[in-house]
């Protein structure tokens, strides 16, 4: 009854074979290794984009961080919304990474809007000297609070942002959850819909530690690289990076896992409105936010049910109602998620 993260579920066994694969002989170092050429390709058939760069590093927090320093300068500042991953999980490192330049959060509950990004752009006049100048947006996809931006709504979004000429990060650490609730393709969620950069995750969603990033105008390529290097993200020992993507993409299998992961969660929430829980989110991925009696907290939790409660304390009345934060990923079994729900 695992449900705290999708990062700490198993590697498929797919992508482990491949690491031991790439176990044999020797291999060039520092993403010069053949396994990489394939990546390569792979991904810029996945996004339908044949002149992408393509790099890779071992965590989200780096993927965000470094492709956000290769758009934002030190005396710019980034905009986000208030529940962003960059803003909530990432310990400042966007702005380690920038060199100091700040984050600009625009208040919400969960989702971005274009009239909130537009009233926080524009105040920031570009001919004020003492104002932080208008830098990248950044756009949270899923959401950290389970919710998946339309199609309509990323455009809606990437059209405030291109109307100030600002460039548009996308932090897909759970990507392909949010591509396959949509119906949609890579390329459509990314620079059919005006994004730069993405952070194409893949430790959420089967790998053992492995991110992309891909830039869909390769001007800001040797950047990256530079910046990847001095950043200390320029594994050595590459091809095993190399080979979990590789895997990863292998037979479409980003997203057969993310596919999985979100009908687990599908079934999951199904149970739950069975059982009378409410939601602070309507679910729409892997990661739902259930309300449901402190009471069936503590037997959840004395059977060994491992997940976050949400915003309350498993101490007072029993039929106080407490939030939850669940996250379904690939692996779990519906026998586990039974178990959870008999709880109820």
């Amino acid at each position: 009854m695992f449900f705290a993260s999708d990062n700490a579920g198993p590697v498929h066994p797919q992508i482990m074979e491949r690491i031991v694969a790439a176990n044999a002989g020797y291999a060039m170092p520092y993403g010069k290794d053949p396994i990489m050429d394939d990546v390569t390709k792979g991904i810029r058939t996945a996004f339908e984009a044949p002149e992408a760069a393509v790099y890779l590093v071992a965590t989200g927090t780096a993927a965000n961080a470094l492709a956000l320093a290769t758009y934002c300068q030190p005396w710019q500042t980034i905009f986000c919304s208030e529940v962003a991953h960059i803003q909530e999980d990432e310990c400042n490192a966007p702005e380690f990474y920038t060199g100091s330049a700040k984050l600009t959060v625009i208040p919400t509950a969960d989702k971005m809007t274009p009239e909130g990004l537009a009233a926080a752009i524009e105040p920031r006049a570009p001919t004020d000297v003492h104002s932080a100048q208008r830098g990248p947006v950044s756009i949270t996809q899923v959401t950290e609070r389970g919710s998946v931006y339309s199609l309509e709504e990323l455009r809606a979004l990437t059209a405030i942002a291109k109307s100030y000429d600002l460039p548009v990060h996308l932090d897909g650490a759970r990507f392909a959850n949010a591509m396959m609730a949509l119906g949609c393709t890579a390329a459509e969620m990314t620079w059919k819909s005006n994004v730069d950069v993405v952070s194409f995750g893949g430790t959420k969603n089967g790998c053992m530690g492995v991110e992309a990033v891909v830039f869909f105008d390769p001007e800001k390529a040797w950047e990256f690289e530079l910046r990847r290097k001095r950043g200390a993200h320029l594994f050595s020992k590459h091809r095993f990076l190399s080979a979990q993507m590789a895997g990863y993409l292998q037979d479409d299998l980003w997203k057969q896992t993310a596919r999985q992961a979100n009908d687990n969660a599908t079934y999951l929430v199904a149970g739950l409105r069975t059982a009378g829980a409410e939601f602070l989110h309507e679910p729409q991925a892997n990661m739902v936010f259930p309300r449901f009696p402190r009471s069936v907290h503590r037997k959840l939790t004395a059977a060994g049910a491992k997940y976050y409660v949400w915003k309350g304390s498993l101490d007072g009345a029993d039929d106080k109602m407490i939030g939850a934060r669940l996250v379904c990923d690939w692996s779990i079994s519906r026998a586990d998620i039974d178990t959870f729900l008999s709880h109820f």
